[in-house]
């Protein structure tokens, strides 16, 4: 019972972290959509903004996970472009982070997972294709002027969806599906998909501790939480590596998409 009433949860609240460090963990290992379902669900644990720091040192460690999985399929080129934009929006996040009173954060925390639950179903959508291969500029492909064209089409690409991945994942750990529509664009194998996704979210979660900490996000009380949470982030992590294995991705992470866009909808409407 001690370890239930230790931070002032019941058994519920326990079984939603347990749940969620499961998802956060799965999410590093193939099953991406199920990070959005943890942000979920740790908001219903925590208070919304609070949650964003307790999630952070958990992602992390998941990262260590990928990134021992996946480190030699990293493209680093890409990575190092990529980053710039990024932090630029983890400073714009950690602007309006302060701006936002903490009883709007729950809402904000839903439309944002909502709007990205969207963002992933429209990604798998028999139009996405043709879409990205028009955003990475693969539908261009005359030279001179249009090279220039395609160059500045790239750039823009790059540092709009950056930006908003490190706006997204400061304010709401949630950069994962505008990272996918980027590296899609790109045109990725799949495993240089994962070792790039892997450094990127790695490094990206390690620039934001500082800024969560001096919110006063991340203090003695929540780091004592993750550490009861990692071995389920652990196995999260494993269990995704095997379910990937055996369960067909697509329609395993689109159920999974819905459970996440309805607990969205009870943040908004909490």
């Amino acid at each position: 019972m001690y370890f239930f009433s230790r931070f002032g949860f019941d058994i519920h609240q326990w079984l939603f972290a347990i749940v969620a460090a499961l998802c956060l963990g799965m999410s590093k290992t193939g099953f991406t959509g199920m990070s959005l379902l943890g942000i979920a669900l740790m908001a219903e644990v925590w208070p919304a903004r609070e949650s964003t720091g307790v999630i952070l040192p958990m992602l992390i460690f998941g990262d260590f996970f990928a990134v021992s999985l996946f480190n030699k399929h990293a493209l680093w080129p890409e990575i190092w472009r990529i980053l710039p934009p990024a932090f630029l929006g983890v400073i714009i996040g950690f602007v309006f982070f302060q701006l936002l009173p903490a009883a709007v954060f729950a809402p904000v925390i839903g439309w944002i997972v909502l709007l990205l639950v969207g963002l992933q179903l429209w990604q798998r959508s028999a139009n996405a294709s043709r879409a990205l291969a028009n955003l990475s500029g693969e539908a261009i492909t005359s030279s001179g002027e249009h090279q220039s064209t395609e160059n500045l089409g790239r750039l823009s690409l790059r540092w709009s969806l950056g930006a908003l991945a490190g706006a997204t994942t400061m304010l709401a750990n949630a950069a994962g599906p505008v990272m996918t529509i980027y590296l899609l664009a790109a045109r990725f194998a799949k495993y240089e998909f994962m070792g790039t996704s892997a450094w990127f979210y790695c490094l990206i979660n390690l620039v934001k501790l500082p800024f969560s900490y001096s919110l006063g996000l991340i203090n003695v009380n929540s780091l004592g939480f993750n550490l009861f949470l990692l071995p389920g982030v652990a196995l999260g992590a494993l269990a995704g590596q095997w379910l990937l294995k055996i369960v067909p991705q697509l329609w395993f992470e689109r159920l999974l998409l819905a459970s996440a866009a309805l607990a969205a909808l009870r943040l908004i409407w909490h």
